[in-house]
């Protein structure tokens, strides 16, 4: 079963604080349908478990306390009645939403069958359905405030073993091919969910943060060599500054390079603030690192891009524009200007470009027109884990939202 907890570790994850992420129990007897639902209740913050016979109820209620149990009408699934049952004689007090065939009786019935048992149930959700009809049923169990800053310690988080890297997707802007992913940083927490690296970044001065470096780099090599089942891909990934005023750390970063024929090379991105500030180390890096076939990406780069006019050496290899000068940039002459400086800038020195943070389509036609090279953001593909991002992005073309 997943994410098994005792009752007693449940009581040490919640007391002395608020129970932010809603838990969901998937009551289905076929593993795809798990699978999926899993994944996607995941990424919209749910804690899951699952339960693939009757038997194992008690132990779910027990141990996660779920608010929510979906149940599955598949054919050779659990029957749901009986678990409907089981739920009414555990005075079961959180919600219950069924998936089947749409104008099915059964469900119907079934559905009849909560209500009469006194089961909090969700409207029925009809099969087929995709991630936002789902994310459409469980809209009201999702909690309406982030959780606190800082959630946890990265030591707590490694140690826990909580620590994940997920993917991001970048397409060429012209043809949608997929060009790369950035690995972006998530934690599995306990009580909170999935949660973002920026409620858990340890500070600059925090020893924890090279080991949560080498364990970026180490898991991000360790993907790399399951996407290459599917086929090649270039990952970047962010690593902070620190990092690099570290000579045994870049010694390390090169050492880890997969030695493979199809590894095209690794992708660093670190901030354009950290850049500005340590061009001589930054550039330096970028020269060493290119002989094992690793380049420096310059991320968030904004209105402080004049700083990088007239050098006379850049050996960096790409360019991001900070989201903030591409989402509304459609309707927004100022920040268009901007992202045609960055271009401009990024041509004379041979880089390519990136437009970070497109979810219209009217951003992303903008951005075409203005030249950028990749386009990175939520119109496309949100971050997912790395099994989703093999399963889907790996094996099938993107097409326009």
């Amino acid at each position: 079963m997943k994410n098994p907890l005792t009752k007693e570790a449940i009581k040490l994850t919640t007391f002395g604080r608020r129970k932010v992420a809603p838990r969901v129990c998937i009551a289905d007897g076929k593993r795809h349908i798990r699978k999926f639902l899993g994944q996607a209740l995941e990424e919209l913050g749910f804690i899951t478990c699952e339960c693939t016979q009757v038997g194992e109820l008690s132990a779910v209620l027990d141990g996660q306390a779920p608010d929510l149990v979906i149940v599955g009408l598949s054919t050779g699934g659990i029957d749901p009645g009986v678990i409907l049952e089981a739920l009414a004689t555990r005075s079961f007090d959180g919600k219950v939403l069924l998936l089947g065939p749409r104008d099915s009786l059964m469900l119907a019935a079934v559905q009849e069958l909560g209500d009469q048992r006194g089961i909090a149930m969700l409207p029925t959700l009809a099969t087929p359905f995709d991630s936002r009809s789902l994310g459409n049923s469980v809209a009201a169990l999702l909690p309406t405030e982030a959780p606190p800053s800082p959630v946890i310690e990265a030591a707590e988080a490694l140690r826990g073993d909580w620590v994940e890297l997920w993917y991001q997707p970048k397409f060429d802007t012209h043809t949608l091919e997929l060009c790369g992913a950035e690995a972006l940083i998530r934690v599995r927490h306990p009580t909170w969910g999935v949660i973002p690296a920026a409620y858990f970044l340890p500070d600059k001065d925090d020893p924890y943060l090279s080991i949560l470096s080498e364990f970026v780099i180490g898991r991000a090599v360790e993907d790399w060599h399951n996407f290459i089942q599917h086929r090649a891909i270039e990952i970047s990934i962010n690593l902070p500054m620190i990092f690099f005023q570290d000579s045994k750390s870049v010694q390390t970063l090169r050492r880890q390079m997969p030695d493979h024929p199809a590894f095209e090379g690794l992708i660093v991105e670190i901030s354009a603030a950290d850049i500005i500030s340590n061009l001589g180390l930054t550039k330096a890096a970028a020269r060493q690192l290119r002989f094992s076939n690793i380049a420096i990406s310059i991320d968030d780069l904004g209105s402080d891009w004049p700083s990088l006019v007239g050098l006379h050496d850049f050996p960096f290899v790409e360019i991001k524009v900070d989201r903030q000068f591409i989402a509304g940039c459609a309707n927004d002459r100022l920040k268009q200007t901007v992202c045609r400086q960055i271009l401009d800038l990024a041509d004379g020195f041979g880089a390519r470009t990136v437009a970070e943070g497109v979810e219209t389509r009217a951003d992303f036609f903008t951005v075409r027109e203005m030249g950028f090279d990749l386009v990175q953001g939520f119109l496309f593909a949100k971050p997912m884990t790395a099994q989703k991002f093999a399963l889907t992005t790996l094996r099938h073309p993107v097409s326009m939202p």
